[in-house]
């Protein structure tokens, strides 16, 4: 398999890049914690099968210092200790809207509210935004065939902000 199309290669591409990643810094004033951001990044990453964004999210996490223990269990994360009330209630979220589809009242109620007793109404915003977000960025990739297991911690801040 070869990617179809680099989009940092592709003048539109890279300008479409650009401005996903600029949504994504717009992303840290919204006070959702910075790893809680990259749990809900991976974990979105691993339901949409996305190779290139777990390899980016799991690598950048690791750099940012999320332990390995963290990260191999994220998919896990119902079955295991090591993360907290709000790590959950945030991958709870990620998962019923990554799952639309498989779920008929999408995001439940409960979810909604488990999620709003930790996170104020910009963290709300800034976390449905980033599983929109992240959502989008996978179904790029897939389609695109963008692969992982290449990627290098900094590439993509590198990439965009030149």
């Amino acid at each position: 398999m070869e990617p179809r199309i680099d989009l940092m290669q592709n003048e539109l591409g890279g300008k479409l890049a650009k401005r996903l990643f600029a949504v994504h810094q717009l992303l840290q004033q919204t006070g959702l914690p910075h790893t809680t951001q990259n749990l809900v990044m991976l974990r979105a990453s691993q339901i949409n099968g996305c190779g290139h964004c777990i390899d980016l999210h799991a690598k950048e996490a690791a750099a940012a210092g999320e332990t390995t223990t963290r990260l191999n269990l994220v998919a896990g994360w119902r079955h295991s200790t090591v993360f907290t009330e709000e790590e959950q209630a945030a991958l709870a979220m990620t998962e019923e809207a990554t799952r639309l589809a498989d779920a008929s009242e999408g995001v439940s109620d409960e979810t909604w509210a488990r999620a709003a007793k930790y996170y104020d109404e910009n963290q709300l915003i800034g976390l449905v935004t980033l599983i929109a977000m992240i959502n989008a960025t996978n179904r790029m990739a897939v389609t695109l065939n963008q692969l992982g297991g290449s990627y290098e911690p900094g590439l993509m801040s590198a990439a965009v902000s030149s």
